[in-house]
């Protein structure tokens, strides 16, 4: 305990070594989000089609998308708790792990044919996903207020290596999987189980120390130096903007709600239309490069312009893009990848700025659990988006279901105006 200690107060008393540790911080979740990036792609490209195969019912397409987002609201939960109390290496590290766990039991319950494991192992492969999102933070603990934005690019591009090469590598985990005698469909959930658990491994070795115990030491540290000393106890006070962090969830949760719901169903209505499944393999892939790529020049604009601008470039990306989801041709490997790309890119602009928004409006000593809390909103809204996805196109048609993408998208526009009306500040940020 002594030479933790030593070590936090160490950072807490140099500005070099706090850069450092943010710089090293950074490079160990580039490291574990290019291995959980792989992992993200099973439930997205093939969980649809494992769902039907085994059941032989279109209706259930959208349950795999909706178990594992709802368990990755309640992992969400969890793994923000766990953060808060112990850091960022044990929350996430545990989180990715589990993933792993839940992405190796599918591929079971698949081999037993039962649906009540399979959905089991859905929820706990969930876990993965919340913790790749909630890894974005880890990469901002140290970062300044211009660094904020930028820090959640760089983790969430690393993201692509993988996220990308995943739906790609459907088929030839395909030919793994009959090699070793496993169903097909399920390769993908044998590459995501590895992955995830290497992601997991990585923070638990390598983020040493831990980057938002060290901005705790920092912060209280700060507080010392101002004298906000009591009685011998010390005060903290508190610096959390409730208006920005109600303003920046809703952000996160409509984006992503909107952005699960289409790209539930484009596999299902691909096939409809008589695409291959190398074909829906490549619109995946490319939507998730649409997701996570525009990271590169997205986190500097976020820092530049503003939070508000990039929120209103993410309400109109992706009502651009649900217009061209309904209008295109469902077998068209070309359009539906323009569609799907910009259905990624809005999403990536309502995550980075809605993140940096709630980051600027929390406390260093309760940000995990708030960022937990929030995220556990983003999860559910995901788990509403994947199951009502399902039943909209069971009952009347993908184009509604991407019309109502569109109405939605366009609500963080007045929001987003609303929010700088109440603050009496400019939608775009001087530069």
């Amino acid at each position: 305990m002594a030479s933790k200690q030593k070590d936090f107060s160490y950072y807490t008393h140099s500005k070099e070594a706090q850069q450092k540790l943010y710089k090293r911080s950074l490079i160990v979740v580039i490291i574990s989000q290019i291995f959980s990036g792989a992992g993200l792609a099973a439930g997205i490209t093939v969980g649809a089609l494992l769902i039907q195969e085994m059941t032989g019912n279109e209706n259930l397409a959208g349950m795999p998308i909706a178990l594992s987002t709802f368990g990755s609201a309640i992992s969400a939960y969890l793994v923000g708790r766990l953060s808060q109390r112990y850091g960022r290496r044990l929350g996430l590290g545990a989180g990715f792990i589990t993933g792993g766990i839940g992405a190796i039991g599918v591929i079971m319950a698949a081999m037993m044919g039962s649906l009540t494991i399979l959905f089991l192992f859905l929820l706990i492969y969930g876990a993965g996903t919340s913790s790749n999102l909630q890894a974005r933070y880890a990469g901002t603990d140290l970062a300044n207020e211009k660094q904020r934005a930028t820090a959640v690019s760089l983790a969430l591009v690393s993201t692509t290596v993988g996220a990308v090469a995943g739906p790609n590598l459907v088929l030839p985990m395909g030919h793994v999987a009959d090699f070793i005698g496993i169903p097909t469909l399920t390769g993908v959930f044998l590459l995501a189980g590895i992955a995830y658990i290497l992601a997991g491994l990585t923070f638990l070795v390598f983020l040493r120390p831990d980057p938002l115990l060290v901005a705790r030491e920092i912060e209280l540290a700060a507080e010392k130096d101002r004298k906000s000393i009591e009685d011998g106890q010390l005060t903290h006070r508190q610096t959390t903007s409730r208006m920005g962090v109600w303003v920046g969830a809703i952000v996160l949760v409509l984006s992503h709600g909107v952005m699960v719901a289409i790209m539930t169903m484009t596999p299902v209505h691909m096939q409809h239309h008589g695409a291959e499944l190398s074909g829906i393999g490549l619109v995946i892939g490319l939507h998730i490069a649409g997701m996570y790529l525009p990271s590169i020049f997205t986190g500097v604009l976020v820092d530049r312009i503003g939070r508000p601008a990039m929120v209103i470039a993410s309400g109109l990306t992706l009502a651009l893009s649900g217009i061209l989801a309904t209008y295109v041709a469902g077998g068209s490997v070309f359009w539906m990848s323009i569609s799907l790309i910009l259905l990624g890119a809005g999403w990536n602009f309502g995550l980075i700025s809605g993140t940096a928004i709630v980051i600027d409006s929390t406390d260093v000593l309760t940000r995990a659990k708030t960022q937990g809390s929030i995220d556990v909103f983003v999860a559910l809204a995901g788990t509403a988006g994947g199951l009502a996805s399902g039943l909209i196109v069971a009952f009347s048609s993908f184009a509604l279901l991407s019309f109502l993408g569109v109405y939605i998208s366009l609500l963080l526009i007045p929001l987003i105006i609303w929010m700088r009306y109440k603050e009496k500040k400019p939608l775009v940020d001087s530069i």
